[in-house]
């Protein structure tokens, strides 16, 4: 029976980190400040930012929200870009995705200064997370990092497979366990055999949103099994990508859904916040 690796606890220690430095920061006159811009009125995307501003006022960081409507155009948000990146109260800025249809969700990240960009999704910081050299994380990713050092678990020489390979966690996810020596493979839709590769998994994160997709006769007996996925399954009850109750019976460790990655995402974020008031400071 796996361990299941609690992301609650551990996001909440991060957080109390985050907390702390931050006291320190205020009392040298510098708060913190996350610009968090939402266009349209997803419903999901009202709960991750709802979460986020929450996530601020825990560790004393100061947010201000800017809620567009859906009808928003590519050229008002470029300009709403341009005057927080030119905002020196302002230390970061997220752009909630997904952006309505209108808009293109490459042109608002590219706009985003790097220094501001506290999701790292700008091409400038994604090609410092390639050459290892990076001040931010993508917070998904950099979050499941954190699980697998709060458990102790060796990453080094270990087979690790990722089934997923978008820009915001598979692609990322791959350099961050490649850098930490694991030997990596990231599946996709276009991937054959791909019960034979999950098999041969030390460590399988999957992220990939179909709800329930990794089953017990995926997994290597041991496996630790990261679950990125946040779906709802037949009955309207969340889940992620992975069968729990099916591989939590296989697997040595794993995380839940909700309760596992999802807090570690927005302490992450917490964390990079942290880091751009201090990079913008001159402060180490």
């Amino acid at each position: 029976m796996a361990k299941i690796i609690d992301g609650k606890a551990v996001s909440a220690m991060i957080k109390e980190s985050v907390a702390q430095q931050t006291k320190e920061l205020v009392s040298s006159g510098i708060k913190p400040k996350l610009a968090v811009v939402i266009v349209g009125d997803d419903s999901a995307s009202r709960v991750y930012v709802n979460n986020k501003k929450k996530a601020c006022e825990v560790v004393g960081f100061e947010s201000v929200e800017y809620a567009l409507s859906k009808d928003t155009t590519q050229e008002e948000l470029l300009k709403l870009i341009e005057k927080l990146n030119n905002d020196k109260s302002v230390n970061g800025i997220l752009c909630q995705l997904p952006l309505p249809k209108q808009i293109d969700e490459e042109a608002i990240i590219t706009a985003i200064s790097p220094l501001k960009d506290v999701d790292a999704f700008h091409a400038e910081n994604v090609g410092h997370i390639m050459i290892g050299n990076y001040t931010f994380l993508p917070c998904t990713p950099a979050g499941v990092m954190e699980l697998l050092k709060s458990e102790n678990i060796e990453i080094e020489g270990k087979n690790c497979v990722i089934i997923g390979r978008s820009n915001i966690v598979g692609k990322p996810m791959s350099m961050l366990l490649l850098q930490k020596n694991g030997t990596v493979t990231i599946c996709h839709s276009k991937t054959k055999n791909l019960k034979e590769i999950t098999k041969s998994a030390d460590i399988l994160v999957a992220a990939i949103g179909v709800a329930k997709f990794v089953t017990a006769d995926m997994i290597k007996p041991g496996a630790v099994v990261i679950d990125v996925g946040m779906n709802r399954d037949e009955n309207g009850k969340l889940c992620g990508d992975v069968d729990f109750d099916d591989v939590k019976q296989t697997a040595s460790y794993i995380t839940p859904v909700p309760g596992g990655v999802g807090p570690m995402t927005i302490a992450m974020l917490m964390q990079n916040t942290l880091m751009a008031a201090k990079k913008q400071n001159n402060i180490n």
